[in-house]
């Protein structure tokens, strides 16, 4: 299976199938609107304007699972990524990342690119995938990791 074969309800509910992005290159965050990494919806947002031409989606998904940082509805969430940073990526309705009710996609994505010595947990908000045009799972990037940083890397795919 590739990132392809998952399906996800977007931020307005509806059931998206991720094989509408078959052929870019994507990076797959869960994000929150109360956490320390907040601000890189900024960083996140200039890349997805970098490269979106070139085929690079950001694939944004909320998460309460840390510290609470995600408290909001669907509506609350939007209107704060696009009021407060702009964002014109794609959002999709909150998850979980982990335990058993975790979200396939990110069950998907935790065992093709586990985390420091193997842990598959996410363990912070703002962990990022960076997935190839063919969906396979190319990277995994801590939450400190700046979206800057992965320029090259995204570069390397496109």
């Amino acid at each position: 299976m590739n990132v392809f074969d998952y399906t996800a309800r977007d931020i307005a509910g509806t059931e998206r199938s991720l094989a509408d992005y078959r052929g870019k290159v994507l990076l797959i965050v869960n994000v929150a609107s109360r956490c320390g990494f907040t601000p890189q919806y900024a960083g996140l947002e200039a890349l997805y304007r970098q490269y979106r031409d070139r085929g690079f989606e950001v694939l944004a998904f909320p998460c309460n699972q840390f510290g609470a940082q995600e408290p909001g509805d669907a509506a609350e969430i939007q209107s704060f990524c696009s009021t407060t940073y702009a964002v014109d990526f794609p959002l999709f309705a909150k998850v979980e990342v982990n335990g058993d009710a975790a979200h396939p996609l990110f069950q998907h994505l935790k065992g093709e690119q586990p985390g420091i010595l193997g842990t598959e947990a996410i363990k912070w908000n703002f962990t990022k995938f960076l997935v190839d045009r063919d969906g396979h799972v190319v990277k995994r990037y801590a939450p400190k990791d700046a979206p800057s940083t992965l320029q090259s890397a995204i570069e390397s795919l496109l």
